[in-house]
Order: C-alpha cells, then structure tokens, then sequence
C-alpha cells in the first residue's frame, strides 16, 4: 500500500501486537526490555505475514504509568496495574499533576516505544504503514483510580471524574504528539467505554468528547486517527463515528452489517474475525469461515473495509490460525470479487 503499488486485494489488519513475540518465540517480558526488541517483533511478523500495518503497543497503561501507578512485569502475560495513583477521587486536586512526565524525555517507556516506532520506520516505513496503540480517556484513568469505583464516579462524583479525565486526555494529547512527528499513526483503544459497560448516554458524556479533543489534536497535527473499543459497542455505533476518527475498528460482538448501515459512507471499516471462538479456539477452516462471513457483510461498505481480527489475537492462538487469516483474505478478498467463494 505504502509503496503506491496497484492493490489487488483488500487491506489486512490482523491484530498481531502483543502476540507478535510469539514469531520470535520470545516472552511478554523480553519483548517488553527494549526498543530493539519491540520493533524486532513486529518486523518479524511483518516479513512473514505481510500484513498492511506494523503496531508499536504503548501499552493502555503507558500513561497513568508515567503518571504514578505502578504496574507489574509477568513473564509471559501484558502487564497490569498492581498500584493505582488515586485511592480517593477526592484527592485528584491535591495532586501536582506533571503532564509532562509521559514526554520521552522524561519517562524511559515512552522513549523505548518511540524509538521502536523509528526502527520499524526506517526499516519498512517505505511500504507498511506504523500504527501506535495507546488509551482513551477512560482506560487511561482506571489506570489510576480503581475501575470499580470509577465507573461508580460517573454517577456518585462525575465533577472529578471529569477533572481525571481532563488530565489524562491533556497527557494522551503529548502521547500522540510524539508519535505524530514520527510519522506513525495513534490507533485509540478505549475498552473502559465499551457498551458493554457503559451506556450511550454515559459514553456521550465521560468518553466521546474527550476522544473528539485527541482525535482533533491529531488532525490539527497532521496526523491520522484510528479508533477501537472492545466489546459490544452496537448501541454506540453513531457516538462512534462522530468522534472524527479516521478509520473504525469493531470487536466480534459487532455485527458489520449493522456498523456498515450505520456509519459505513462515512469512514472506512475494520473488523472483526473473532480474537477468541475463531483465531484462539478455533481451526484454520473455521478462520476462513469467519473471513466469508464478514467480507459478505461489508466488502462493499462505501468507504472501505479492511479485514482484520476483533481485537488483538490472544497468545495462545495456534499460529497455524495466523497463517490461515493470512492466506485466506489474501484469496477470498482479492480484486475482482468473487462472492461464490464466499458460499
């Protein structure tokens, strides 16, 4: 795609993130040791799978790490918070909030990501694109409150719920910031807003606006934006696509006929063979069944769709499952269609 090569298929974005050490056989915790390590990785899996985009995962907790939490270092599972900066919204206002502590400068995890985002860059930035995985608002507060007791805020202390969400959507900005000048593209993830948990009416208050601000942020930047929610997010849909993102990923539990009818002539699609039932559980011919399903429902949508998994692939998924997604969207979505062999 980025080489300005004729497409003769349709683009692929398989989530191949924290799974990507799995190509070198590597751990969750080598893979976190250094920027050398993080871009060898998705190079790997790049060279081969050839997929239409290499990821750099700041990590959901990257900011409210910067910001004071602390998270733990397994040896082969993501990291977690095992100690949140706020154990009282109350005290959100007694803290000196340095913002400015998520700049890589300041903060050794930012540099490496940022310096892994360059090495994929230089290596392979003249023919994939390099997309950067970082939180919204909401993810990035339970990072530092409690989930919990900040989806109780939203009825019980919304006025500082909003003051955390304030402060963590001003450092989100400097994360984007970063890896705009780059040339990478920030891909939002905000499975704190999911519908599963939060209704439209609560997303349209706590989440939406600040997403609208970073999204905004990155445009008047001159960057790109894309925006991804796990979960059942049907009812948000509409709240979704007006966030101004650029391209709208959906997990599995989203139907594409319904995301495509709703938003599909505004922005393009990505989605959503399913992370767990298919891609961890499954066969290779159940990948390929899942493929059919959804390029029957949106290889037509009018501004674009893109393959790709629901969410990021779990760990334990069969490589032999990575190899059939790959092999399969690059017969069954491959230009001109041919909808019977999707039967």
């Amino acid at each position: 795609m980025f080489a300005g090569e004729p497409l003769d298929r349709l683009p692929m974005m398989p989530f191949v993130i924290s799974y990507s050490p799995r190509v070198l056989n590597q751990t969750q915790r080598w893979y976190r040791e250094s920027a050398e390590n993080r871009a060898a990785c998705q190079i790997a899996a790049y060279e081969k799978w050839g997929h239409d985009t290499m990821v750099i995962e700041y990590s959901l907790h990257g900011v409210s790490h910067a910001l004071g939490s602390t998270w733990t270092d397994p040896e082969n599972a993501q990291t977690a918070i095992d100690k949140h900066r706020l154990d009282d919204l109350d005290d959100v206002d007694g803290i000196d909030w340095d913002i400015d502590a998520v700049r890589k400068e300041n903060d050794p995890w930012m540099q490496m990501n940022v310096d892994a985002a360059q090495i994929c860059l230089d290596r392979y930035g003249d023919e994939v694109g390099v997309s950067v995985t970082l939180p919204g608002a909401m993810t990035a507060a339970s990072g530092l409150y409690p989930v919990a007791q900040l989806l109780r805020a939203k009825r019980k202390q919304p006025e500082q719920l909003h003051k955390l969400l304030k402060i963590c959507n001003e450092a989100i900005k400097l994360v984007c910031e970063e890896f705009i000048k780059l040339g990478a593209t920030p891909f939002l993830c905000d499975p704190v807003a999911s519908g599963t948990i939060i209704n439209e009416k609560e997303f349209r208050e706590f989440s939406l606006p600040y997403t609208q601000e970073v999204f905004k942020f990155c445009h008047d930047n001159g960057g790109g934006c894309g925006y991804h929610i796990c979960g059942d997010t049907t009812k948000l849909t509409q709240a979704m696509s007006e966030s101004g993102c650029d391209m709208l990923s959906v997990d599995d539990a989203v139907d594409l006929s319904y995301v495509k009818e709703v938003c599909g002539d505004k922005l393009p699609l990505i989605g959503n063979v399913s992370p767990n039932a298919t891609m961890m559980l499954g066969t290779p011919e159940d990948v390929r069944r899942n493929i059919k399903e959804n390029l029957k429902k949106a290889y037509d949508s009018p501004c674009g769709y893109i393959v790709a998994t629901g969410c990021d692939i779990p760990l334990p998924a069969p490589i032999e499952n990575v190899d059939a997604f790959m092999d399969g969207v690059r017969e069954l979505a491959r230009y001109p269609f041919d909808p019977e062999k999707w039967a």
